[in-house]
């Protein structure tokens, strides 16, 4: 019989509330949110249930120990102090990971990583005359240090590379998003397959494809090769297939149209790629089209999401580009709901329209906005189309 444990699920920063909700949704126990972490209890089956659905996860974690901390000769003694046998033997690979937050440790966190590698290293040496083998690649455990201020939490990572790397993108562009914040971007936006979909700028295609998972509720990391738990001596591989087949006997077919547009060619053939990868083409199409040049083209109500380039990928005029964004939303997709993610907080003011929500989040190291622009039909348009203020930015 399983019985429940502590796991931390980790996300980006903005994305915590998100996470949590899908926790909850998915049964997860005691969800308690962090700074870019969630907190929750499950068993073993909800721990790969976990890995396998959650969109906006980063990594599931599953503490073994935590204790109070004060330098690195202490946490060499007190990971020392841990029974290494119960998690892995001599000829086990393990690699260690560490985030370390606290005024007692002024090394950096791979510093961290190597004293920590040396405590248990030197834990078998000393026991058995032989230490098991560092493999940073494809380690048979691989162990998280989490040091906050004067405690320290032991942890088994048991996704191994992290969840953003879902296993469909193999042709990207130039600073191409990442799947977590692109699947929390759709679920922020409230879209769930019950109306259209457009990415008017979709470069590699991710956005397209977190959306389509989620209109179609396909496990988010159905596609990946492997999960670090895999690699444990309690895996249980039938609980996990019997996991895998009950997600996706959830899976349903929206009806409504998933739509990118790209200016570039080489963005439209890299895009189909990975969708076909994701196995979504009969969901999603792809079109050589320059949004600055589009009309909405699909009836009623329709999402619009996107990351237009901005920071150090835009070498063209901000105020100008911002501006036509702005001028085509207005001109060309009446009755839609436009949402996109910025980190130029000057430009969006170029925008000349009034956002009704604006979210903080991180893109990369990047302060960033996810903003809304409500697009209305006829007598609605001059009242809600005031343009922005200083005051509103």
């Amino acid at each position: 019989m399983n019985h429940d444990f502590k796991m931390v699920a980790t996300t980006l920063f903005g994305l915590e509330e998100v996470l949590a909700t899908e926790l909850k949704n998915l049964g997860a126990q005691k969800v308690t949110i962090g700074v870019r972490s969630v907190s929750f209890f499950g068993d073993k089956g909800f721990m790969y249930k976990a890995n396998l659905a959650l969109r906006t996860a980063i990594r599931i974690l599953k503490p073994i120990k935590s204790f109070k901390v004060f330098d690195e000769d202490d946490l060499y003694k007190k990971l020392q102090e841990i029974n290494w046998e119960r998690i892995m033997n001599v000829d086990t690979t393990f690699s260690i990971g560490a985030v370390v937050n606290s005024k007692h440790f002024t090394t950096n966190s791979h510093y961290i990583s190597l004293k920590s590698k040396d405590a248990i290293a030197d834990y078998f040496r000393h026991k058995y005359h032989k230490r098991p083998n560092v493999d940073t690649k494809h380690p048979d455990v691989k162990i998280h240090v989490h040091i906050q201020k004067d405690y320290c939490t032991v942890s088994l990572d048991s996704s191994g590379m992290s969840l953003h790397k879902r296993g469909y993108r193999t042709a990207t562009n130039i600073a191409p998003i990442n799947e977590v914040l692109a699947a929390g971007l759709v679920l922020l936006s409230g879209y769930t397959g019950d109306c259209n979909f457009i990415d008017p700028m979709c470069g590699s295609g991710t956005i397209l494809i977190e959306a389509a998972m989620i209109a179609n509720n396909i496990p988010a990391n159905i596609n990946r090769v492997e999960f670090a738990f895999e690699k444990w001596e309690d895996y249980d591989e039938d609980l996990f297939y019997t996991i895998q087949d009950s997600l996706l006997k959830k899976a349903k077919e929206s009806h409504f149209k998933i739509m990118g547009f790209d200016k570039a060619p080489s963005a439209v053939r890299k895009a189909n790629d990975n969708i076909k990868n994701a196995n979504l083409s009969e969901f999603i199409g792809v079109h050589h089209v320059n949004f600055f040049n589009s009309v909405k083209e699909v009836f009623g109500k329709t999402t619009i999401l996107f990351n237009p380039p901005y920071g150090e990928r835009l070498s063209i005029d901000v105020k100008e580009f911002y501006k036509k964004i702005g001028d085509t939303l207005k001109h060309g997709y009446p009755d839609s709901t436009v949402w996109f993610i910025t980190s130029d907080m000057e430009a969006l003011k170029h925008v000349g329209l009034r956002t009704s929500k604006r979210i903080p989040l991180k893109n990369a190291d990047l302060d960033c906005r996810f903003v809304r622009y409500d697009m209305y039909e006829g007598s609605k348009k001059a009242k809600k189309r005031a343009p922005e203020t200083k005051e509103d930015l």
